[in-house]
């Protein structure tokens, strides 16, 4: 057994199956994380606030942790094989091109979460979204990084940073707040039923009994 180990350490460390086993690895890695990820957070969830028996919200469960461990996984297979092909086209000479991560990231994007857009697929690409957007606020205001760069000068690239979160912050509840006094069906389901709950139920009540301990 010791031998048999020992010679798969060496093939898989052999650096011409290093692009090969780097996919087997990725689609690995976003099996795990993934399950991680959505594992706890459905479990919590699922067996809050979904009715059912314990079997049917189990099912649940597993159902939307696969969901999530697949999406990342292929997406990393789709990723990775694409950023392989694009460093070994002609004129690629084996080097990674300027912006093959963002072609790559878009035929995987494409094909993984814009082909397939149940709730698990919405809501991974809303996170990466919000994210995307965050990290671009942030390099808007970075020296040379756009052709307007050298209009900021240190001290207001200092005051951006330190009130552009908070400004963010105000102006993203005050949106969604408007958008659901006045068009609630606009907003996703599970946020519109939190806020109900919090918003909307917090007005009702008709002893202290539902007042204090019971929502209704």
């Amino acid at each position: 057994m010791d031998t048999l180990l020992s010679q798969l350490d060496t093939l898989v460390l052999k650096p011409e199956l290093a692009p090969l086993l780097s996919l087997v690895k990725g689609a690995r890695n976003g099996i795990v994380y993934g399950s991680k990820v959505r594992f706890p957070h459905a479990l919590v969830m699922i067996f809050l606030f979904r009715s059912g028996t314990i079997r049917e919200k189990t099912k649940l469960v597993l159902k939307a942790t696969r969901q999530h461990a697949r999406n990342l996984s292929t997406f990393a297979i789709i990723y990775k094989a694409s950023m392989i092909v694009l460093r070994n086209i002609p004129g690629g000479a084996g080097k990674e091109g300027r912006y093959d991560s963002f072609f790559a990231g878009l035929l995987g994007g494409y094909a993984v979460f814009g082909r397939q857009p149940g709730s698990i697929s919405q809501q991974i690409v809303i996170y990466v979204f919000a994210r995307v957007m965050l990290a671009l606020a942030k390099l808007a205001v970075q020296p040379n990084m756009h052709p307007l760069s050298s209009l900021i000068t240190s001290d207001s690239r200092t005051k951006i940073t330190n009130n552009a979160y908070p400004v963010f912050a105000g102006m993203t509840w005050a949106m969604v707040m408007y958008i659901f006094r006045w068009h609630p069906e606009t907003l996703a389901s599970s946020l519109r039923s939190s806020m109900v709950y919090i918003y909307g139920d917090s007005d009702h009540w008709d002893s202290l009994r539902t007042l204090l301990v019971h929502n209704k």
